[in-house]
């Protein structure tokens, strides 16, 4: 046990304790001070600190059109012109079963692309793959079709047209670079 007196040993313990109690609350407290986190403040002086959402959407889909029309692969081949009423045609598409014929219709409402003209191909372009190619007799624009038909062999595309004269005149027959934007119906 220790007696504590004032001119004792027991009183030099204590101050000691002191002393050496006060010494490490002062270093504690200079690392602390060396440590001491300042923050900063970023200020917006833009009167309109509203996002332009219009803008940014028209962004967007200016992105997602630029990457449906980036080419995937580009081939070429023969381009020829068929009608339903062709002689040797039934008027029904190979891959939906839809009857032009009857329908007389020549395009597809897709609905990536919009709408686009129907072209059969062999099977090495899947249905609803969408091509796209320059023919200055039937557009001054170049044209989007999608596989919707088959009778082709190869690598060559028979682009629909209203009748069988409009395919010898505007289309004929010629070899052309087509662009393949999607194989298939998922890009």
């Amino acid at each position: 046990m220790v007696k504590l007196t004032y001119g004792g040993y027991g009183m030099k313990v204590v101050f000691n304790s002191i002393k050496l109690l006060l010494v490490f609350s002062a270093m504690l407290l200079c690392q602390q001070g060396g440590l001491t986190k300042t923050e900063s403040k970023i200020t917006n002086n833009n009167l309109n600190k509203t996002l332009d959402l219009n803008a940014m959407a028209i962004k967007i889909e200016e992105l997602r059109v630029t990457d449906l029309y980036t080419p995937i692969d580009t081939y070429m081949g023969r381009l020829t012109g068929y009608a339903a009423d062709c002689p040797l045609c039934g008027g029904t598409l190979g891959c939906t079963g839809q009857n032009v014929l009857r329908d007389r219709i020549t395009t597809f409402q897709d609905k990536d692309y919009g709408i686009v003209r129907i072209v059969a191909s062999s099977r090495s372009l899947p249905c609803g793959s969408i091509i796209q190619f320059n023919l200055a007799s039937v557009s001054n624009q170049k044209i989007t079709a999608i596989v919707l038909d088959r009778g082709v062999v190869g690598t060559a595309i028979d682009l629909l047209m209203e009748s069988e004269d409009e395919a010898r005149v505007k289309v004929g027959s010629r070899q052309i670079s087509y662009d393949i934007l999607r194989f298939g119906y998922k890009r």
